[in-house]
């Protein structure tokens, strides 16, 4: 996921296949549910790990975690 950028909208448009059963149930949890958007707030020096806001909270996660999601830019 080296294409999102800090500042920039995505939706989750669904998840893979390849995502286990407890991290999709935690995701959902905290509001990552297709349909939903979030913004990226920051990418770490190195690029991993990457802060997001969903829902009004911060939330971080790995760029591996973040693949794991099929994501677009949100349409304005």
């Amino acid at each position: 996921m080296s294409t999102v950028q800090p500042g920039q909208h995505y939706t989750v448009d669904k998840y893979t296949k390849e995502m286990s059963l407890d991290f999709r149930h935690r995701l959902m949890a905290m509001g990552m549910i297709p349909g939903s958007t979030f913004q990226v707030i920051r990418k770490a020096p190195l690029g991993d790990p990457i802060e997001i806001e969903v829902k009004g909270f911060l939330l971080s996660l790995r760029k591996k975690e973040l693949s794991l999601l099929n994501i677009s830019p949100r349409k304005l």
